[in-house]
């Protein structure tokens, strides 16, 4: 072999190496991204068998509020749908903003359920109520940590399956963009809400 065909083969080489070590990182990158959705799926759940508890415990005040209360169970319902769709495919934009979607929907419900909560002093005094009502603000915390987590894992993938050179590979073996999580799905909910007396 001539020292031109040794050069062509190191050259071929190094782009193998290349190509395999871009593609690595980037399955790397992409199971980072599963995980992190884990992470949410994990405080969702929590989130979703507390909420039967905190219903029940209601229950019993606010006889007078059933149609909050039965927004809440199907608001539980839709997210519980929504998370398990999007646990089959964490990387899939349509299935992560139906999840969000569902997540805000129940958020808002048991949001009014707690400001219902407020009305009635003997559910706000009880014990049982208070733990709850602390064990979901500590989720709701937990969640909104698992959300900026996942959101770091998908811009890193981002970034890396954008720049060329690792655009080649990336778009060679399909990897598309991995969808970010947002607190918000349109302009209404971002207003700033007035406070008038």
């Amino acid at each position: 072999m001539s020292q031109v065909d040794w050069m062509v083969l190191a050259l071929l080489a190094v782009v193998l190496i290349w190509a395999v070590s871009a593609y690595n990182r980037l399955v790397v990158l992409r199971n980072r991204i599963a995980n992190a959705f884990g992470q949410i799926d994990v405080q969702l759940k929590r989130r979703h068998d507390l909420v039967p508890n905190l219903v029940e415990v209601a229950r019993g005040y606010l006889k007078h509020e059933a149609g909050t209360l039965e927004a809440v169970i199907r608001a539980r319902a839709q997210a519980l749908g929504a998370a398990q769709a999007a646990r089959e495919a964490p990387g899939d934009a349509a299935r992560m903003g139906q999840l969000a979607r569902a997540e805000a929907l129940l958020g808002g419900s048991l949001g009014r359920l707690m400001v219902l909560t407020e009305n009635y002093p003997e559910l706000k005094a009880d014990a049982t109520m208070r733990e709850l009502s602390e064990e979901l603000t500590s989720t709701e915390n937990r969640i909104g940590f698992a959300r900026q987590a996942y959101n770091d894992q998908a811009l890193e993938f981002n970034d890396a399956a954008t720049q060329f050179p690792a655009l080649v590979v990336a778009r060679l073996f399909g990897f598309g963009a991995a969808p970010m999580l947002r607190s918000t799905q349109s302009a209404e909910e971002r207003e700033v809400p007035r406070v008038q007396f």
